[in-house]
């Protein structure tokens, strides 16, 4: 079940290349992005990212976002983001099936509503959300009609339905999911190619998959108390991978990336247009 023994102090966007057949993830509060036994280091926060071809990913940090060569190590700024924002840092991001990319913000430390939630399309950005606390569980329906997203602060999944045309917002959100004062938070999520909505809880050392009619159908626990978001990876995409986080704890395995089978198969990530 472990992936990857590295113990994160803050693991999370995990990312299956379609292209490359591997997964990255980050973490966070070290400033790195990993593969499987091996690392990059970055002067920044970085924790959410989106493909643009085999060799560049597209990278979120604490100022914006930039196009990384896996290759070379080359990074170019596509976007700011919050750039002239000390308080704020990216969390997390995913992109959209029209080629753009959602990434959401959140104080450093914590701070009540200090983030967001923005899109970046046709390199632009503007701003959807704002007066979030933790942003996360950014995924998107496979047939494209809608969004998903939470504050874990506040513990509510919306539902944002998108134009079918460009993928902008239509009317409000909706609540699809409220976890009330549940001892645990909502986390980073993905739907799978049947509509099933899948999202770490952290603080209760599992995955839980919801039906389209946001009905519980099951949990996948993991030895780490943290578990902080899912991806669908693998030759069939049938991999459910997680990423956890070790800050505050001592055990053994929390932080580690783990990867277990499921009988579900995941959306494929959609590609970046620059």
């Amino acid at each position: 079940m472990i992936y990857d023994a590295t113990q994160c102090t803050l693991g999370e966007g995990p990312l299956w290349h379609p292209k490359r057949g591997e997964l990255f993830w980050f973490d966070i509060l070290s400033k790195r992005l990993h593969i499987k036994d091996y690392h990059w280091q970055f002067d920044r926060y970085v924790s959410a990212a989106g493909w643009i071809d085999n060799d560049r990913l597209l990278i979120a940090d604490s100022i914006g976002l930039h196009a990384f060569n896996l290759a070379t190590g080359n990074i170019d700024q596509i976007a700011q983001v919050e750039a002239d924002n000390p308080i704020t840092r990216s969390n997390d991001g995913r992109a959209d099936p029209w080629g753009g990319f959602w990434i959401g913000t959140m104080g450093i430390n914590g701070e009540a509503k200090a983030g967001a939630i923005y899109r970046f399309y046709r390199g632009q950005v503007h701003q959807l959300f704002a007066g979030i606390t933790v942003t996360n569980a950014i995924c998107f329906s496979p047939n494209g009609t809608c969004v998903y997203f939470c504050d874990t602060r506040i513990g509510k999944i919306m539902r944002q339905k998108l134009a079918e045309k460009d993928g902008w917002p239509i009317g409000d959100p909706e609540i699809w999911l409220d976890f009330g004062d549940t001892s645990w938070g909502p986390d980073g999520a993905v739907i799978d190619t049947a509509g099933n909505f899948w999202i770490a809880q952290w603080g209760a050392n599992r995955v839980a998959c919801y039906s389209s009619d946001a009905t519980l159908s099951q949990t996948i626990t993991f030895p780490a108390v943290q578990t902080s978001c899912p991806a669908f990876g693998g030759p069939n995409l049938k991999t459910l991978f997680c990423t956890s986080a070790a800050v505050g704890l001592i055990g053994k395995d929390d932080g580690k990336t783990f990867a277990t089978q499921v009988d579900a198969t995941g959306q494929a990530e959609h590609q970046i247009i620059l």
